[in-house]
């Protein structure tokens, strides 16, 4: 292990102990934060070394000798004697073997690469590992697979400041690796994601290659030995325009291989889907919620489906979601079946209320919930290609939380009637805060709860991102085997949910500049700090070029390769 560099030595006049201890970076050497290091230190009667590895968390320089701030100007005259000393705080990180000494005051220290780096880090352990990004002097970060497939554990959580933390971007490359890599094995090609688009056109462009990616950042992709080219196999879902009889889908600058999405009136009662339109973890606390659940359960069996998807309920023929609002307010109004629909002993102040959300619902929802339109099998949406991107960002909050709810439910449920982990599906949800919050019930957040509980042994993973950490259910993030924070607000970056962090990581995290993140990880004492990638990938029209550009096929970008991307 001659490979590593000498940089340093252990200092004495800062205590050392087995966690940590500084360094004094020698003449003609130097130490960023994020360097690994190694320290040997021969034990009494023992035949080989301990390696002390650590991780550079901090660093100071300073004048020894000078006693007052003014000093610095006499000491640059020379009148005053003074040198100049650079010392770097570590923090350990794995001792092989395992004996928890502190390295004594003038033991070597060097800068580990090679085999040395991959074994302060355990990369070295990991059977199957991606990788996820680049360390500040250009090496290759992994991530162990077993931790983000089930086998070990599951689920990873984003967190950071929108427009600056670049979550969904991150997601995205994760995806991307994880397809590429080839550690998924021969599984990889059956492996499938589901990705909510919750803002703009960002992700509807994921097939096609991004003509501002240039050279150098193609050769990061080199590096990573991953290929610099867009995702092969995506099927884009939107929803349709309202108002519009043939349902064509609401995109705002891609409507090529587009196709749109809906319900029929059928599904919306035989599947249950009411209580997907009171989703907000407020309407739980409120009574009607009691209608909801009563008249859920009579649609579903009382309503008879129609051959174009729209359903006959009590003797009243119903085509369009307004059709059956009506149908639905005449029999929770009506004093005779009022016990059967709204419930027993349910006040006028209840069923009142509970009408009123629903004709409220039906200016976000009936575009999504129709039986008149031909042929509605072919929008139903599907999995039939490797990513799935369903386009929710020109809906209204209730509307995204139905599909939200509709789409997670389906895809959990169909995982559980074929009880097999494999092929895995990876599930990428932005504004987590919104579906799973700290605070109330919903029935989304309870599939969340499920999904982040019991995924791990469906083979569903849910890759989640949110701004804020502290307003998502607890149980949601101790779940993620993998956490990740982008830009931080100072406050937020405070709060106990980042707690993985330690205090010099969080000051850190603060001033993160976009395609930056800190990861954590369950086999690594300490987070590591990554840049990953410009993305290959179009997330805008203006930067779309051909779809499938192989790699090495770059644009003419220059400058800064980050600035102006629409998710960066």
């Amino acid at each position: 292990m001659s490979e590593s560099i000498p940089v340093g030595r252990v200092i004495g006049t800062d205590p050392a102990t087995p966690l940590e201890f500084w360094v004094a970076v020698a003449d003609g050497a130097f130490l960023q934060l994020d360097d690994v290091v190694v320290v040997e230190r021969l034990l009494p009667g023992a035949a080989d070394p301990i390696r002390i590895y650590g991780m550079v968390a901090d660093l100071r320089v300073r004048h020894e000798g000078a006693r007052f701030d003014s000093d610095v100007f006499l000491i640059e005259e020379g009148v005053l004697p003074a040198q100049v000393t650079e010392a770097a705080k570590v923090l350990a990180t794995r001792f092989e073997p395992e004996v928890f000494v502190p390295p004594v005051p003038g033991q070597l220290v060097r800068k580990a690469v090679g085999k040395e780096r991959e074994e302060a880090l355990f990369f070295d352990g990991m059977e199957r590992r991606m990788p996820v990004g680049l360390s500040r002097d250009g090496e290759v970060v992994h991530a162990n697979v077993e931790f983000l497939d089930g086998t070990r554990g599951a689920h990873v959580n984003i967190s950071g400041v929108s427009g600056v933390a670049t979550k969904t971007s991150y997601a995205v490359f994760l995806l991307h690796s994880l397809f590429t890599s080839g550690q998924l094995g021969d599984g990889a090609h059956n492996t499938k994601a589901l990705i909510f688009n919750v803002k703009g056109d960002d992700l509807l462009f994921l097939d096609k290659r991004n003509r501002h990616l240039d050279g150098e950042q193609a050769a990061r992709y080199a590096a990573l030995d991953l290929p610099a080219q867009p995702f092969g196999s995506v099927e884009l879902w939107a929803p349709p325009r309202p108002g519009d009889p043939s349902a064509a889908p609401r995109t705002g600058s891609r409507s090529e291989g587009v196709t749109s999405f809906f319900w029929t009136l059928s599904d919306f009662c035989q599947d249950e889907l009411l209580p997907f339109l009171f989703a907000d973890a407020e309407d739980e606390r409120q009574q009607y919620t009691i209608v909801v659940h009563n008249v859920t359960a009579r649609l579903r069996r009382d309503a008879r489906p129609l051959d174009d998807g729209g359903v006959r309920v009590a003797g009243t023929t119903c085509r369009t979601f307004g059709d059956l609002i009506e149908a639905i307010r005449e029999r929770v109004e009506d004093p005779a079946d009022q016990p059967d629909w709204a419930g027993r002993s349910i006040g006028g102040g209840t069923i009142n209320a509970f009408v009123r959300r629903l004709y409220a619902a039906r200016r976000d929802a009936e575009h999504l919930v129709r039986g008149d339109v031909p042929n509605p099998d072919k929008h139903r949406i599907g999995m039939q290609e490797q990513l799935t991107v369903v386009d929710i960002a020109k809906l209204s909050r209730r509307a995204q939380r139905f599909v939200v709810g509709v789409v997670l439910r389906k895809t959990f449920q169909d995982k559980e009637e074929t009880g097999a982990r494999e092929p895995l599906l990876f599930v990428v949800l932005d504004e987590l805060n919104k579906y799973a919050p700290r605070d109330g019930r919903s029935p989304i957040k309870e599939i969340l709860l499920d999904m982040a509980e019991r995924g791990r042994s469906l083979g569903v993973i849910l890759i989640g991102a949110q701004q804020t950490a502290s307003e998502v259910e607890r149980r949601v993030i101790a779940n993620s085997s993998l956490r990740v924070a982008g830009r931080l607000d100072s406050a937020e970056a405070g709060r106990p949910e980042y707690a993985f962090l330690p205090t010099a990581h969080r000051q850190r995290a603060t001033i993160l500049k976009p395609g930056t993140m800190i990861l954590s990880q369950p086999e690594l004492p300490v987070p590591l700090v990554l840049e990953f990638p410009f993305p290959a990938w179009a997330t805008r029209p203006d930067e779309a070029g051909d779809a499938g550009g192989g790699e090495g096929e770059t644009g003419s970008g220059g400058g800064d390769p980050f600035e102006g991307l629409g998710s960066w």
